[in-house]
This record gives C-alpha cells, sequence and structure tokens, in this order.
C-alpha cells in the first residue's frame, strides 16, 4: 500500500483530553441536485493551558470557504490535507464558519451523508461525520446542535434532523425548509438528517412527569400499514425505562425512519433513530413470532440508548462496551419483561455460545475493553456487545436488583451530559452500594472464555456434599490472570426436585468464586444430591461437569430454574446423538424418550420453554462438539433420534398440537407466542413420524399467520415430501413481492 494509506494502530494507553471543545454548531443543509452544500458555525473553547494548533477532521470534503471570527482566510493561513484542517494562532474562544460541498450519490462508503435509493441518510457513528463537514470528530466533544434543511418539496416533502423541529416553511422554486435544534449535548457520531419521501404513523405518549411526546414513525408509502406493532413496542420501551429505571424521555418529539435502503441494522441518534425495513415492518401474514419480538427488541434497544449511550457517552470508543454492552442488556431485561424471561435467556445464551464463543476461541478473541484497534468500524463485535452485556448481567447479579439500581442511579447522577468510561461505570456501581468491584473488573481485560471445572463428592456419614471448582483462562496476557471474580448460582437438589443442604458461603444461592481453586461445603444433606449448577447461566463460562444420563434427565424433569431445565435437555439430547453418529446400529437412550414424553405431558410448565426443550440440538452446535465434521452422518443420526422421539411420544404430541383457528385473532403476545411454538415442534414430530401431513397441509392452507404457515412449510420441506415443493412453489407465488419474506 501506498506511505499514506498505511494503517495505523491506535492504543487506549495513548489517549489523551482534546485541546479544543465545540460549545454549539449551527449547520445549513442546501441539497440541490447533485450537490448538497453544507455551511458550519463552531463556537469553539480552547480547553489547554498554551496556545495550540486546531486540528479538525475531515475526509472526502470539497472546501468552498472557511471564516475565523468573520473573516476569510487565505489558503496561506489554513493547513489542509486529506484528512485534516489546521489552523495556527486562534484565540482562546473564537467561531469558525466553513462551506463545503458533498456529493451524496457518489459516497460509496455509505458513511456520513450519502444517497440510497431515492432517499438522503446518515451514517455517523462511528466516525462518518467528518464526511459531511470539518470537524473535531470525536465521542468526548459534545454540543447542541442547531441544523436548517433545505431541499425541494416535491422530492423530499420530508425533512428530519436531531431534536425538536422549532421551524418551517416554504422557500422559492418550489423549495422548503426545516429548523431543527437539539438542546442536549451529544457527540457528532449521533448526529442524523433524512430527506425523502416518506408517510408516517403518529401517536403520542405521556411521560411519567406529564409531558406530551409526539411520537413517529416513517417508512416508504407502501409498508405503513405494517408500522403498528414498532410504535406500539417504542410506547412500551418508554414506559418501561421510566418503571425499570426512572428515565424519562426528555425532547418533544421522537421520531423512528424505516427504510430498505439503510445500510446499517439500526441507529441510536438522539430523537431520530434509523431502521433497516426488516427492524420496524411487521404484519401477521409476513412477519413470524420472532420478527415481531426482534422487532420490539431492536426498538428497545435504540431508545434505551437515549440515556445509555446518548446522555451519557463514551469517552473514546475503546469503552464502546460502556454504552452497548449496558444497553444490549437492558434490552434483554426489557424483552423478559415482555415476554418469557426463560425464553430470552436462552435464546440469548445459544447466540452466545454458537458465536461468540468461536470469536473468543479464535485469532480475533479480545476483550469486551480492547487495548488497541487499526480499524474502528471493526469493532462492533459480538464480544464487545454480547459479552458486554454478560459482564453487566454478572454485576446486576452481584448486587441484586435493588442494588444494581442504586448504581445506575448514581452513575447517571455523577455522568449526565459527560463522556466517560467502563471505569467510571464500574465506580458507580461499587460506591452505590460500598462494595469493592476492583478483582471483578479484570473481566473488562480478559479476553477468552474462561472454563471452570467442578465436581462432587458425598459423605453419607456426615451428610455433607462438597463441590470443588477450578477456573482457568485461554490466555495468560491477562493483568493478575490467575483468578476472575465469577458468579455462580446453584442448588442442589434432592430426588423429589426440592432444594436441599445449606452452605454459609453462599449468598442466597450466589458462590462468589474469586480464586484460581475453591471448595464448597453443603451441611444437613440426607442423601446424595443433584447439583444444579451456574443457574440463569450467570457467568459466560465454559462449565465442565460430569452429570450422569439419568442425572441430565431428573434435572431436565424436576429443576426449578428454567435455563438449567433447558440445559440438562439440550446436553442430553447432544450426547445421544452423537452417540447414535459413532454407533450408528445403537438405539436412542430411553432416558432421552422418557425425558421428552415427561415434557410432552407437562401441562405446567412455560409451553415456550417447554418448545426450546423439546427442540433438538441444531447441527452447528452438534459439529462443534465433535473432532472431525460428519456433517451427513451427524444430520443422519439426528433425524433417528427425532423419528424415535416421535414414535414414543406420538399421542402426547398430537394432543399438544393446536387447530387453525385457535386463537380468534393473532397477536404477538407471551402465551399465544408459547402456545404457538410448542404446537409447532410437536406438529414438527408429528410429520416426522409420518402421520402428520395431513394436519400440516390444513395449517399451511388454513394459517392466519406467517409464524404457523412458514412451521407447516417448513416440516412438509424438511421431510421432503411432494407437497413440501408444492407449497414451496405456492409461497413462492403468494409473496414473490415481498422482499422481507422472500428473505
Amino acid at each position: 500500500m501506498a506511505k499514506e494509506s498505511t494503517p495505523q494502530t491506535i492504543y487506549r494507553k495513548d489517549y489523551r483530553e482534546p485541546d479544543y471543545t465545540i460549545d454549539s454548531v449551527d449547520l445549513t443543509f442546501r441539497i440541490d441536485g447533485a450537490v448538497t452544500m453544507v455551511s458550519s458555525v463552531l463556537r469553539i473553547q480552547r480547553l489547554s493551558d498554551q496556545p495550540t494548533p486546531l486540528v479538525l477532521h475531515g475526509i472526502g470534503l470539497g472546501l468552498q470557504e472557511i471564516r475565523l471570527e468573520g473573516k476569510k482566510l487565505a489558503a496561506s493561513e489554513y493547513q489542509i490535507d486529506d484528512t485534516t484542517l489546521s489552523l495556527d494562532n486562534v484565540p482562546e474562544a473564537f467561531e469558525l464558519s466553513t462551506t463545503v460541498a458533498l456529493q451524496p450519490a457518489e459516497n460509496t462508503a455509505l458513511e456520513g451523508l450519502y444517497q440510497s435509493g431515492q432517499f438522503l441518510l446518515t451514517q455517523c457513528e462511528a466516525q462518518g461525520f467528518r464526511k459531511i463537514t470539518w470537524f473535531l470528530d470525536r465521542p468526548d466533544v459534545m454540543a447542541r446542535y442547531r441544523v436548517r434543511i433545505e431541499a425541494d418539496r416535491g422530492r423530499f416533502p420530508v425533512l428530519l434532523s436531531n431534536g425538536n423541529l422549532t421551524d418551517s416553511g416554504d422557500l422559492d422554486n418550489k423549495r422548503h425548509f426545516v429548523v431543527w435544534d437539539d438542546p442536549f449535548r451529544k457527540p457528532s457520531y449521533l448526529f442524523a438528517l433524512v430527506a425523502g419521501d416518506l408517510e408516517c404513523l403518529t401517536d403520542s405518549f405521556t411521560t411519567a412527569d406529564n409531558r406530551t411526546v409526539d411520537l413517529r414513525v416513517y417508512a416508504e408509502a407502501e409498508n405503513v400499514d405494517k408500522l403498528d406493532y414498532a410504535m406500539d413496542s417504542l410506547k412500551r420501551s418508554m414506559r418501561w425505562d421510566e418503571e425499570r429505571f426512572g428515565l424519562i424521555y426528555d425532547l418533544d418529539v421522537y421520531n423512528i425512519v424505516a427504510t430498505n435502503d439503510f445500510n446499517m441494522g439500526a441507529m441510536e441518534n438522539k430523537g431520530l433513530n434509523i431502521f433497516n425495513a426488516k427492524y420496524v415492518l411487521a404484519r401477521p401474514d409476513t412477519a413470524t413470532d420472532t420478527d415481531y419480538m426482534g422487532i420490539e427488541g431492536v426498538i428497545g434497544h435504540e431508545y434505551f440508548h437515549n440515556w445509555t449511550g446518548n446522555r451519557v457517552t463514551c469517552r473514546d470508543w475503546f469503552q464502546l462496551t460502556l454504552k452497548e454492552g449496558l444497553t444490549v442488556f437492558r434490552d434483554q431485561e426489557f424483552t423478559s419483561d415482555m415476554h418469557s424471561r426463560a425464553i430470552k435467556r436462552i435464546e440469548d445464551v445459544r447466540m452466545l455460545r454458537g458465536h461468540q464463543f468461536a470469536e473468543d476461541a479464535g485469532p480475533m478473541a479480545h476483550p469486551i475493553r480492547p487495548e488497541k484497534y487499526i480499524e474502528i468500524n471493526n469493532f462492533y463485535t459480538l464480544t464487545v456487545y454480547e459479552k458486554g452485556a454478560e459482564v453487566i448481567r454478572m454485576i446486576h447479579t452481584l448486587l441484586g436488583e435493588d442494588g444494581f439500581r442504586r448504581g445506575m442511579d448514581l452513575y447517571f447522577r455523577r455522568h449526565d451530559g459527560h463522556a466517560v468510561t467502563c471505569d467510571d461505570f464500574v465506580a458507580a456501581m461499587a460506591d452505590a452500594n460500598n462494595v469493592n468491584l476492583e478483582q471483578f473488573s479484570r473481566w473488562y481485560a480478559t479476553r477468552g472464555t474462561p472454563t471452570v471445572s467442578a465436581r462432587g463428592s458425598y459423605d453419607s456419614e456426615s451428610q455433607r456434599y462438597t463441590l470443588h471448582f477450578e477456573q482457568s483462562l485461554p490466555f495468560d496476557d491477562t493483568v493478575d490472570a490467575t483468578a476472575l471474580h465469577i458468579p455462580i448460582r446453584i442448588c442442589l437438589l434432592d430426588a423429589d426436585g426440592n432444594a436441599t443442604g445449606n452452605c454459609k458461603e453462599l449468598r442466597g444461592d450466589v458462590f462468589d468464586l474469586r480464586t484460581p481453586t475453591a471448595e464448597l461445603t453443603f451441611e444437613n444433606v440426607p442423601a446424595a444430591p443433584t447439583p444444579s449448577l451456574l443457574r440463569g447461566f450467570s457467568a459466560p463460562v465454559q462449565l465442565q461437569f460430569e452429570y450422569r444420563r439419568e442425572d441430565l434427565q431428573f434435572l431436565a424433569v424436576h429443576d426449578d430454574d428454567p435455563f438449567n431445565r433447558w440445559e440438562a435437555m439440550q446436553r442430553l439430547a447432544t450426547t445421544v446423538i452423537l452417540q447414535c453418529a459413532a454407533e450408528p446400529d445403537r438405539e436412542p437412550d430411553i432416558r432421552l424418550l422418557d425425558a421428552a414424553r415427561d415434557l410432552a405431558k407437562d401441562q405446567a410448565s412455560d409451553p415456550a420453554l417447554l418448545a426450546e426443550m423439546l427442540a433438538l440440538p441444531d447441527l452447528q452446535t452438534l459439529v462443534q462438539k465433535t473432532e472431525i465434521m460428519d456433517v451427513h452422518g451427524l444430520h443422519q443420526a439426528r433425524t433417528r433420534v427425532r423419528r424415535a422421539i416421535a414414535d414414543h411420544c406420538v399421542q402426547d404430541f398430537a394432543e399438544r398440537i393446536l387447530v387453525p383457528g385457535h386463537f380468534q385473532r393473532y397477536q404477538p403476545v407471551a402465551d399465544q407466542i408459547g402456545a404457538r411454538a410448542l404446537s409447532n415442534v410437536c406438529l414438527s414430530y408429528k410429520v416426522a413420524e409420518g402421520y402428520g401431513h395431513d394436519i400440516a397441509c390444513r395449517q399451511y392452507e388454513r394459517a392466519d399467520n406467517m409464524t404457523d404457515r412458514l412451521a407447516a412449510l417448513r416440516c412438509l420441506v424438511m421431510e421432503d415430501t411432494d407437497a413440501g415443493r408444492q407449497y414451496l412453489q405456492d409461497f413462492a407465488d403468494r409473496f414473490a413481492g415481498d422482499a422481507l419474506v422472500m428473505d
């Protein structure tokens, strides 16, 4: 590569505060044909004691003019290159004005201001704002923004930016203008602009402090009939954040834009969230229950950023998990409170193990707060987001709900309106609860997935049960890598599934593993128990404990921790499938079949949980448990086990299948979602058994929602039936014009 394009490594240790800050920004966008003129007025204040050059960031900007305190500067009075604009001898406080010419249609980087389809959109996180105007484009420079947009009314009837709409009107030549004012300081990565021809769904929300907030969800005209659930999700998010964390929305309007042309998933820009249509559009005939829950979660996630990311933001990009890990935790809690907590936990852990653990085990392994980067856009990883959320969850486990809330309250009291670090967050949690989290903080610097090995021993004479623990890390480059603080939730179960024994070293049901090895002794244990370990997946670790198959069968049926019930069933099924793959003539273990029958008969448990437990591990999970990837052999073994379960539980599955139209009206609510999930899992077993094809065909033809139609289609296709091929063609004919459905 050319010398000037050689990537430079950026290190966290090299952070230094900015020499200048920007108090306020006035931006004017004049959208006219292929060119958009951007004029900015920056009110800048020097922070350093000594005069230093002002260095602004910019990429691909056609500089037209620059003025200092109103005086137009000659080319000899500043220095400019491909990425910076520098001025020497500037005053301590001053006003700097620039005008640049942009060509959004030519911006193929899809950062800054770009044209996609018929729209102009922005994407400024992480460093896209420097492609809009010259600026101190770093997250610790927070300013107030006033934005004026001018454009042709016919082509761009909707003009949106951050904040509150303070003025609008007509201009000459069929043009119009709007003015948006954001009274809250924000970093440049949260700037947003949307210009295009959009329709909107409107509603309002009354906040806890009795203010009315106008809510608007925008989309292309043909998609407006799919916006209702997104609006409902937004209102639920706003109410939940008030009730759970005492956080109230602060602007007079909240805008969401959903467009097929947005190249990211979603972006939390202050007061103007921009979404890809996939995460907003839903109608029962085109979206599954999973789609609905995904929309609710992403709508919530971007709204929750208003406080955890916008009002309090990152000092530098090394602190990305400060906002993303915390906000992922918050959206997980939101979904858990809205639907099934057990199912949400299972889904999150399945994704973590299937994808983030793989990242942790490979050459991309890095801490949730990395120490260096070359390309900032490669920073947005599952480790930073999902493992970051698990670290926040461990803090919640250590402090409890009340303690965590105290920490959050202190965090906002201390840091509202500021750009801070992960250390500031942990300090607020520790100070609010008068606890020491110094050892726990090592999680922020640790890469790789820790392993916790456990074994148990029972002494019938003393009626004591002892658990022996050992922790290890895959890499030795962590500061004091000998031990992390790992919260492990534990319960011992007797033969009836009740808790047994007592242990003075537990805080409630949490054991704080702080040393490389440890022992935990339970007293008054009348008989050998079955341990339920790492309940709720209380830490992002690989747990090693040698359960017998009868132990796993017992836990699947009797454990009162939903996650560990699912875990036991998955582990038992994985063991049996792998054995059948290695020994093709062996019959599937009766203990798995009996456990499945007990679950199929279970009328007391959450149907959604039973559906997850009855679903066999997928091929990706199975392949990870083998040294040689015999995909065909694993598929055959999995199919054989599935049919054995179907034969063993034939009548029980039949009784759990819902008839089409069971519910009078489709709703994506917890009880319906769970009932549909269990019904469709049972239907898949019925079809696998060879006697459910007619039921699946009727369900496909009569379904009033995509969840049931797609489930029936999947059953028929996976069994390679003529009906499956027929209905695939029917599906294509029905939905050929809907890109999201076809995806």
